[in-house]
């Protein structure tokens, strides 16, 4: 079975960086792309960025350089760098697996970030 497990979330200030970690077990990880996406209150969920098997990066267009994605192979991990974060960033995150040649994809539980003073 394969299952997602979203860490780092946290109340930070206006500013600050947070770096969110997903494992993934249950799952050959090298068949899986991997992406984070967001969903703040009362809006709809969306992508903020992801990144294939062989490592290429792709970022929402309001990024705007501000988070880094990055995968772990060994450890079946992949991170979500996140700074200068602002309040319109609190969201909840959530981790995605899709597998390569497949309809199947699979999601964490969300880790909550808020972003407050």
């Amino acid at each position: 079975q394969v299952q997602l497990v979203e860490s780092g979330g946290d109340l930070v200030q206006p500013g600050g960086s947070l770096k969110l970690s997903c494992i993934v077990s249950g799952a050959e990880f090298v068949f899986y792309n991997m992406a984070w996406y967001r969903q703040a209150p009362g809006k709809e969920r969306e992508l903020v960025a992801a990144i294939n098997r062989d490592g290429l990066e792709y970022y929402a267009d309001f990024m705007k350089d501000q988070f880094t994605i990055s995968r772990e192979p060994q450890t079946n991990t992949i991170f979500l760098q996140m700074d200068r974060l602002m309040p319109e960033d609190t969201a909840v995150y959530y981790c995605r697996a899709d597998h390569f040649g497949t309809e199947a994809h699979y999601w964490g539980q969300g880790t909550p970030v808020t972003v407050s003073k």
